[in-house]
């Protein structure tokens, strides 16, 4: 898993489709998912690391890139 699109794809296989137009919401939603994905056992420790990480990336660079703007 290299991009948060290879994330949504994976929530997409468990028929989980996430957008409310507010990207760091977003992300929230997707590592909430991921959480559960991994503690019902569906994807495996490897999968749910990567997929955390990613997702924290991302949500630090929104957030400190939204800092800069005020």
């Amino acid at each position: 898993m290299k991009t948060i699109y290879d994330v949504q794809q994976l929530l997409k296989k468990y028929g989980t489709i996430i957008y409310t137009g507010d990207r760091i919401g977003d992300l929230e939603l997707m590592e909430m998912e991921i959480n559960e994905l991994f503690q019902l056992q569906f994807i495996g420790k490897q999968q749910y690391i990567e997929a955390k990480m990613l997702l924290r990336k991302k949500m630090t660079e929104l957030q400190n890139k939204q800092g800069e703007k005020y």
